[in-house]
């Protein structure tokens, strides 16, 4: 027999329903509505106030976000998701110390399930001076490139560091050290070593946002720099660019590409060369250029073999910018000491924080964000602008 709050219980599963087609078709301020008008009739449902807080993430109130995320876990205080959630915002806003902490999280989130995590011998911040170290990589090629560069300070503590990473990219990551060891992507801990995964270090470490190891950590090959130097040739204002990033579904929300006409406004400025660094996804867009936009290309000969990003990281260092959305090449950049701008959608990932221009993680980057959500025009208008000045 129905319960006096079952009608209560029903409109706001109505609710919830448009609330999540208003959020998948991209009408953030509607599915906001929906979820805490939901949150009011039900509010002993967790998932409520999680959704809002996403909604609110999405629209850059993230102060907000994190206390939707709040109401959630005080509902469910082993809701890994919304802890984890909450760690974006933290990060956001440049709280590393809190932000990192509650990123520990993930490891309870069903999307992060490598077999490692729940081994023994995790290092914990012990001290490492005489131990080996076993860091295994998390996600994807970005975020290798991004916090490898923790194999380096773990090395300095005086652990003999193991680095496993995808065998492609290996060659690019010996000149992290000398002495730091590769292994493959899916290696276990040897016996008696500690293992940690890479994106626990910033915690485990303790960084702040005045701590983080900023300065250059890869290296391009002066071999391949030399030969690209050569083919580049000297002339003009040399632009590398990149603009598409993974087409997965996980990254589509997430604007980490835009299309290369919106390139034009540079394109026309006397002096400047486009150079095509992009690999895979996105070269159709050559082909449909508007008419007088002009994009060299490398030739088939640029990065195609078994190891990574090699070709692209000696063609970057010949140029005199490289411009990108956040995608894995913009991590090599800054890696590397490249200068680089990158065009972020107007609320970006926790990588880049909130509100600035600049980047702690790469002092050679510089950040155009959009003012408008969705609106490419803008940042090349400005980076336009910037060329010129």
């Amino acid at each position: 027999m129905p319960t006096a709050s079952q009608p209560s219980v029903d409109l706001a599963f109505a609710l919830h329903s448009q609330a999540d087609a208003h959020y998948a078709a991209g009408r953030y301020d509607e599915a906001l509505k929906g979820f805490l008008g939901a949150a009011k009739l039900n509010p002993a449902s967790p998932v409520l106030p999680f959704n809002a807080g996403n909604t609110l993430r999405v629209l850059g109130r993230f102060e907000e976000a994190m206390a939707c995320y709040d109401q959630a876990i005080a509902l469910q205080p082993d809701f890994a998701i919304a802890h984890h959630n909450k760690a974006f915002c933290r990060l956001l806003l440049g709280d590393f110390a809190a932000g990192f902490r509650d990123y520990e999280w993930r490891k309870a989130c069903p999307t992060f399930d490598d077999p490692r995590y729940g081994l023994g011998r995790a290092w914990t911040g012990q001290s490492l001076r005489g131990r080996s170290l076993l860091i295994y990589p998390e996600l994807f090629q970005g975020d290798l490139i991004q916090f490898c560069r923790y194999a380096v300070l773990a090395e300095r503590r005086g652990a003999s560091v193991r680095l496993a990473a995808p065998r492609a990219m290996h060659a690019l990551l010996r000149t992290l050290s000398p002495t730091i060891r590769l292994a493959p992507e899916d290696a276990p801990p040897a016996r008696g070593e500690f293992h940690c995964a890479l994106m626990s270090l910033p915690h485990l470490l303790g960084t702040t946002l005045e701590s983080i190891p900023a300065q250059p950590y890869l290296k391009a090959e002066p071999d391949r720099v030399a030969r690209w130097r050569a083919q580049i040739g000297p002339a003009g204002l040399k632009v590398g660019v990149a603009w598409q990033g993974s087409t997965a579904p996980y990254a589509l929300p997430l604007q980490r590409s835009f299309p290369l006409k919106a390139l034009e406004p540079l394109a026309g400025l006397a002096g400047v060369r486009l150079i095509s660094l992009q690999k895979h996804n996105g070269l159709d867009q050559l082909a449909t250029l508007p008419p007088g936009m002009e994009v060299e290309t490398l030739g088939e000969d640029f990065d195609p073999g078994p190891d990574a990003f090699l070709d692209t990281a000696a063609a970057m260092t010949c140029c005199d910018l490289f411009i990108t959305p956040d995608t894995s090449v913009a991590h090599l950049a800054g890696a590397l000491g490249v200068r680089s701008w990158i065009a972020l959608p107007q609320v970006a990932d926790w990588r880049w924080l909130a509100g600035r221009d600049d980047s702690p993680w790469y002092p050679s980057t510089r950040l155009f964000r959009q003012a408008v959500r969705g609106d490419w025009g803008g940042v090349f208008a400005a980076m336009a602008a910037a060329l010129t000045a």
